[in-house]
């Protein structure tokens, strides 16, 4: 089976309490129940990992790498200006892996200053806007993007 990181960024561990009304109010507990079951609904083996340290995701990357894993990643608030997790999350891309980035809410409806992301130029594509339906559309199209490879 493949396999998939699911990489959360900071604060996404709060899941549940915190801005419920943005985020919603399941837990992140509630997120890796649900990532697993979708992944195995689409063949894929998947993993979700949470932290708050931005040197922990850029580590997660480069393992994504090494083992050839693809990778959904919601990098939270390190998306509006991570040069070092822009710059790990190339490294998935360019080694022909797919890396789809997600967001619970959909960041061109908020705050200006969420409206640009320094990780969606080098991400396979972004899902943004349907809460933790948006790891679902991930976890399918990277499914769907391996199932249209030559073999």
């Amino acid at each position: 089976m493949t396999h998939v990181l699911v990489l959360n960024g900071p604060n996404l561990g709060r899941l549940g309490v915190r801005e419920p009304e943005v985020y919603g109010s399941a837990s992140h507990a509630d997120l890796v129940d649900a990532a697993g079951r979708w992944g195995a609904d689409v063949g894929l083996d998947v993993e979700v990992r949470q932290t708050d340290d931005e040197s922990e995701i850029v580590g997660w990357l480069h393992e994504a790498v090494d083992t050839r894993s693809h990778v959904v990643l919601n990098p939270a608030a390190f998306t509006h200006y991570s040069y070092a997790l822009r710059d790990a999350a190339a490294q998935v891309t360019t080694a022909g892996l797919q890396l789809v980035e997600v967001h619970l809410s959909n960041p061109a409806a908020r705050e200006s200053f969420r409206q640009h992301s320094v990780v969606g130029a080098v991400a396979t594509g972004t899902v943004a806007g349907f809460g933790f339906r948006s790891y679902r559309y991930a976890l399918a199209a990277i499914a769907d993007a391996l199932a249209d490879r030559p073999t």
